[in-house]
């Protein structure tokens, strides 16, 4: 993992185009090493026991009863459309 020095933070904002004053390369350069640090001390914690998952709590599928319901009329729906016809909106092509 690089560290904190190997990564040039006034390079970077110069690659991003971003001004950075030198105090604020200086205050985000200490950051990023405090970051760093951070996440190599997270590397070093043991995970072996922990069970892989792609969320820290369980989800599940919640789907509701498939109701009608009262909507907008086609009319209201369509009140505002800048361009409408036969109850339907016209959009600008973008498929050919």
């Amino acid at each position: 993992m690089a560290g904190a020095a190997d990564l040039d933070v006034a390079y970077v904002a110069r690659l991003a185009r971003i001004n950075l004053s030198e105090e604020e390369t200086n205050a985000f350069q200490q950051q990023l090493g405090n970051v760093l640090n951070y996440v190599e001390k997270l590397r070093q914690a043991d995970v072996s026991h922990a069970e892989t998952t792609a969320h820290a709590l369980p989800i599940f599928n919640v789907f509701r009863e498939d109701e009608a319901r009262d909507w907008f009329t086609a009319e209201q729906a369509l009140s505002n459309a800048p361009r409408k016809s036969k109850d339907l909106f016209i959009v600008p092509k973008v498929v050919e």
